[in-house]
């Protein structure tokens, strides 16, 4: 939590995780002399965490393993925020979208895993620091996002 809150400004804001992949990977393309490097990122997973690696190199917080595929979470949040969708019409988005990676069962389970992480963690959206908007989303309380901290999920799970 206080890490990305003692910053001055918060470049990713408006980014969504598989975003920032899709671009270091252009970069990696584009740009021979750091292809090597930025190939090295493109190949850790995504993590919060920022402890070392452990003696083998292996990050030890595996976020995907616990909230589900950031994928899903991005298209869960894009068709809730930029639309406006309720979680019916994103989760059939979401079947129909991804049938030939997941099943409903799972999307229903990571969609509800998304909606009570997302209400829970207003708080911190509340304090970010100042951040640019990059594209049609952002969570930043300076542009778009307005949602009070005490907002509550419970009529969003009933899908």
């Amino acid at each position: 939590y206080n890490g990305d809150h003692m910053s001055m400004y918060g470049i990713n804001a408006g980014i969504p995780k598989t975003l920032v992949k899709y671009l270091i990977e252009c970069e990696a393309q584009n740009i021979a002399q750091y292809s090597k490097a930025l190939n090295e990122i493109l190949n850790t997973e995504i993590s919060p965490e920022l402890l070392p690696p452990d003696a083998q190199g292996k990050i030890a917080q595996k976020t995907q393993e616990l909230i589900g595929p950031y994928l899903l979470h991005d298209f869960f949040l894009y068709y809730t925020i930029r639309f406006g969708y309720d979680p019916k019409k994103t989760f059939a988005l979401a079947v129909t979208t991804f049938k030939q990676k997941y099943t409903p069962a799972q999307i229903k389970k990571y969609l509800t895993l998304f909606l009570k992480r997302f209400f829970a963690n207003q708080f911190k959206r509340n304090c970010m620091p100042d951040s640019i908007k990059v594209g049609s989303v952002s969570l930043s309380p300076r542009a778009d996002w307005r949602m009070p901290s005490q907002a509550s999920v419970k009529q969003w799970l009933d899908f």
